[in-house]
């Protein structure tokens, strides 16, 4: 897709839980400035794949490369490290405080006192805040003052993702984005993900609403069963054979993204070359 590496590269991912293989083999690639719609039902592994990505559950088998280096992603606050941000649908903010308080949730900004300790600069993530949610998302939280609470679910939404610009991540992965937000909301949602996109930052759409996916996604991934049973561009692949694809009334339509696999990617998943003109055979 770009002449760049990509942004993450997952091969042959797998994870059981006892008897249950939870991902089977998936391989999974997006690239800096790309959306990308994880869809499913549910149990197909759409929670499990985004766990592993950001180190909540280790990998049985398989490799992962962030900007085409292999990569070992054990913690959360690894994730975090490599600039992975995941917000789930309880978006993890403090109510009763307001928006500059939970951008700067946990690492929060001080000033010196009187050269004797550190007091919080209120002022300054006040002001960081503002520019962030105005220039970077188009939301004028400017003299909002009072606790989150009292605001909507978009309005908290843009609040969560101002953090995780601040945090400086290039791979944003949104769970249920859109969920029991109302229409102008939804659609502000989707704006602020094209941001995200425009600004190079790769985005992992997690929804069962296609409709919405569908206008937002620039890539369709569909898993199944824990296994990945479609992968195309959107204008590949249509809404309907997307359900399909979930439902397993459509068997595969993959119109894979991944540049052909290098010696390493090879062995990492068992593969071998024994004609000595790129095919491969699987042992």
């Amino acid at each position: 897709m770009a002449p760049h590496p990509p942004l993450l590269e997952l091969s042959g991912i797998t994870k059981r839980f006892g008897g249950l293989r939870a991902l089977d083999d998936v391989d999974f690639v997006i690239y800096p400035g790309e959306v990308v719609a994880l869809v499913g039902e549910n149990g197909a592994g759409k929670s499990t794949l985004i766990k592993v990505i950001t180190g909540i559950y280790p990998p049985d088998g398989g490799r992962m490369w962030l900007r085409g280096e292999p990569a070992e992603i054990r913690s959360r606050s690894d994730s975090q490290a490599l600039g992975i941000e995941v917000l789930y649908q309880d978006l993890s903010l403090v109510g009763v405080m307001n928006a500059a308080q939970n951008v700067f949730l946990g690492k929060e900004l001080t000033k010196r006192y009187l050269g004797l300790f550190d007091l919080l600069d209120n002022e300054r993530m006040r002001i960081e805040a503002e520019k962030i949610l105005l220039e970077q998302l188009g939301m004028d939280f400017k003299g909002r003052w009072e606790p989150i609470f009292q605001m909507s679910g978009g309005q908290r939404q843009a609040i969560a993702l101002a953090r995780a610009i601040y945090a400086k991540a290039s791979l944003v992965i949104l769970d249920e984005p859109m969920a029991s937000l109302g229409v102008e909301e939804i659609e502000r949602t989707m704006t602020i993900i094209r941001r995200l996109r425009d600004a190079n930052v790769g985005v992992i759409v997690i929804s069962h609403n296609l409709e919405h996916v569908f206008q937002v996604a620039d890539r369709i991934v569909v898993l199944r069963r824990g296994a990945k049973v479609g992968d195309a561009p959107k204008g590949e692949i249509s809404p309907e054979e997307a359900i399909a694809l979930m439902v397993g009334r459509l068997e595969e339509k993959i119109v894979s993204p991944t540049p052909a696999p290098t010696a390493e990617r090879r062995t990492a998943r068992g593969e071998e070359n024994v004609h000595g003109d790129g095919a491969t055979d699987k042992g």
